[in-house]
């Protein structure tokens, strides 16, 4: 599975982005894709996730109410759409794959996304 991941960018406090995570490959129906960020001096952390077959999604508390993830299964993307964006949201954002809960094999380039205060 290849993860392409896109969208990062420079925005105001309080705008909004919009990330994508195209996959390739070989694909699976019961897969788990997530949304992960890092920001310098820290430890990646997990941002969101949506199971590809039901669309049961999950966000971090930091998150919740701001960000949301969907899936577009024609175009096999998954997307994270950010708004009320916060300087802390600044990170490099990753998306990933997972066969299992939480087990997350396949990771895409990731994509820069800085907010400004």
């Amino acid at each position: 599975v290849q993860l392409q991941a896109s969208g990062g960018g420079l925005v105001q406090a309080g705008g909004s982005l919009r990330l994508s995570c195209a996959a390739s490959g070989r694909t699976f129906s019961n897969v788990i894709m997530g949304w992960f960020r890092q920001a310098p001096g820290k430890e990646r952390e997990f941002v969101a996730s949506i199971y590809w077959n039901s669309g049961s999604t999950l966000y971090a508390d930091s998150v919740k109410g701001r960000f949301t993830i969907s899936r577009d299964y024609a175009k096999n993307t998954v997307y994270l759409q950010m708004n009320n964006l916060k300087p802390e949201d600044t990170a490099v954002y990753y998306c990933a794959a997972a066969i299992l809960p939480g087990s997350y094999v396949y990771w895409g380039q990731g994509t820069q996304v800085t907010v400004s205060s």
